[in-house]
């Protein structure tokens, strides 16, 4: 993972720690991985680059990118005690195929908890199309100090890295009251999955660890759903991740200031570098990514395969939605077949009338298209040759956000 790092210090105040009985901010450190997540689409209503994991063989249809199988079914050993019924009400959707992505554009920090009525106003805040509130605090596992976060499954999954969104049995364990955790405090605590753990904050639980993943949040070791957040005492929405794809940075971040109040702390999010794929290899690709970065590398050199990744995610969950849509537009590049007359293309030396639905042809399409309206040369010609593509500027601003968060996890 490249890029900066934001900190966000949460120093517990004289009006937050009588009332915690075990739980301190004060320990806590976020810090967010600029590019680690997947972007916000969730009025696109598509299913994730990662949800397209249903394996298909050559013959016509692609293995999706990255990540553990969604049939990944949990079986681990159901959470001991008080824990066992537990699970928030999303539970049953979070442990479905999540059917978005969402990249953070700001991280707001509050040390003594947004308020319900802060968080409305900064949902009404110009381009903001998507805010998710957690909790958060340092208590104990096993007698050691760990940071906490607390969320509701079903929302944040759709916020953390690629490979962890597609990771069923993570959203598995997390939905039914097990506790989750970092690759990082997996090592260093010896968690076990299956193994039932002592966790002490405002009261003693006794919980079962399901399983470890990248959580994109790093400086937070574990993370509980909202209901075992609340019996640990964790301070209530003591953060939140806002997506505004459309805005711009400098009038986003005075509004959500405004909004927030004097003693928030905003930090920014977002990522600009794009990787570019050098080589060209024989053959057909077999996976989805293979098939970005091989389009890209042949069929427009120099233009990021990032681009044509994160097209193929907005336009058909990499061929997971094929359309028609309203428009007419088909095929995993959603192209309308008067523009498919004039550039669809056989790929990768196949011979035959090049087929709109066929992600061998569409792909190389959509990256010769790009091509021709300047792509390759990146900067505001890279962001009109996506705008040519589909004409409007919040898809432009999500392409490349998407396109950063894809740079992000497969660097």
């Amino acid at each position: 993972m490249t890029g900066f790092l934001r900190r966000a210090a949460l120093r517990s105040t004289a009006a937050v720690t009588p009332a915690l009985h075990g739980v301190t901010v004060s320990g806590l450190v976020l810090v967010i991985a600029i590019g680690a997540y997947p972007s916000a689409y969730a009025a696109l209503g598509g299913p994730s680059a990662a949800q397209a994991a249903q394996a298909k063989d050559a013959g016509g249809v692609i293995p999706a990118v990255g990540g553990p199988s969604l049939a990944h079914a949990a079986a681990d050993a159901a959470p001991a005690g008080a824990t066992t019924a537990r699970a928030d009400a999303d539970g049953a959707h979070a442990a479905a195929a999540f059917g978005r992505i969402t990249l953070p554009d700001l991280l707001l920090v509050e040390p003594t908890g947004l308020t319900p009525g802060r968080i409305a106003s900064i949902r009404k805040i110009a381009h903001v199309r998507n805010v998710l509130a957690f909790d958060g605090g340092q208590i104990r596992a096993g007698g050691r100090p760990v940071n906490v976060i607390g969320v509701s499954p079903g929302q944040f999954r759709s916020w953390t890295p690629l490979r962890t969104a597609s990771d069923q049995g993570f959203w598995n364990a997390l939905s039914r009251g097990d506790f989750v955790a970092s690759d990082a405090a997996r090592k260093r605590l010896g968690l076990h999955p299956g193994s039932a753990y002592q966790l002490l904050g405002e009261s003693r639980q006794s919980v079962t660890f399901g399983k470890a993943a990248a959580l994109g949040v790093a400086g937070v070791d574990l993370v509980v759903d909202s209901s075992l957040s609340r019996e640990l005492g964790l301070v209530h929405s003591v953060a939140a991740l806002i997506s505004a794809p459309a805005a711009g940075l400098a009038p986003l971040t005075r509004a959500v200031r405004a909004a927030a109040g004097r003693g928030a702390r905003i930090y920014s999010l977002r990522r600009q570098q794009l990787p570019v794929a050098a080589s060209v290899s024989g053959g057909l690709p077999t996976t989805y990514i293979g098939l970005f970065q091989q389009s890209a590398a042949r069929y427009c050199p120099g233009m990021s395969w990032t681009i044509l990744a994160a097209i193929g995610q907005i336009e058909s969950a990499d061929g997971t939605n094929e359309g028609p849509s309203t428009a007419g537009a088909l095929g995993p590049m959603q192209f309308l077949p008067s523009t498919w007359r004039t550039w669809g293309t056989d790929g990768f030396g196949q011979t035959g009338t090049p087929d709109i639905m066929n992600p061998y042809d569409a792909v190389p399409s959509a990256a010769r298209m790009l091509c021709a309206d300047g792509a390759a040369s990146g900067g505001h010609a890279l962001y009109q040759a996506i705008f040519d593509y589909n004409h409007a500027g919040w898809y432009v601003t999500e392409v490349l956000q998407l396109a950063a968060a894809y740079a992000a996890d497969y660097s």
